[in-house]
């Protein structure tokens, strides 16, 4: 194809009147103005953490916080057992023993269920007292699986 007259090779095209605005003239995303993710973590965080004196803290940052065994129970090493990630649109509550452990999937209620996201995944963009109890008694379901198995 023949270039233009005028226009070199590489050349990029700016349109004329279009500028990109700086990040505080941009109008804010739904993500920005998002719920309190920071309780929703909070929350989530505590849930996990309860069962932290028989796993690992392998991370534990602002926007993180993973749980592993402290055996060298998978490829010699520690085994994944949770985790809480604050992401863009929801923080996420990843519990291991669910993928591991199919049956144990008939302990989860249909609104609990409603916020699984594959497998071993609960997505949360708001605080619900009722579910975090029953997330807190699957968690501690799943580590006595992980216990009568010997992976702690």
């Amino acid at each position: 194809m023949p270039a233009k007259k005028g226009a070199s090779k590489g050349a990029v095209r700016v349109s004329a009147g279009k500028r990109k605005s700086s990040p505080a003239a941009r109008p804010k995303r739904k993500t920005d103005t998002a719920p309190n993710f920071a309780a929703v973590f909070t929350a989530l965080k505590k849930v996990l953490s309860a069962h932290a004196a028989e796993l690992h803290a392998s991370q534990d940052e602002p926007r993180k916080y993973y749980l592993v065994t402290k055996s060298k129970s998978w490829r010699g090493g520690p085994m994944f057992f949770g985790a809480v990630i604050w992401g863009k649109a929801y923080v996420s509550y990843h519990l291991l023993p669910l993928y591991m452990y199919p049956e144990m999937k008939k302990l989860i209620s249909p609104a609990l269920r409603r916020r699984m996201q594959g497998k071993a995944c609960f997505n949360f963009s708001s605080q619900d007292d009722g579910l975090l109890a029953e997330l807190g008694d699957l968690t501690k379901s799943a580590l006595e699986a992980y216990r009568d198995k010997k992976l702690l």
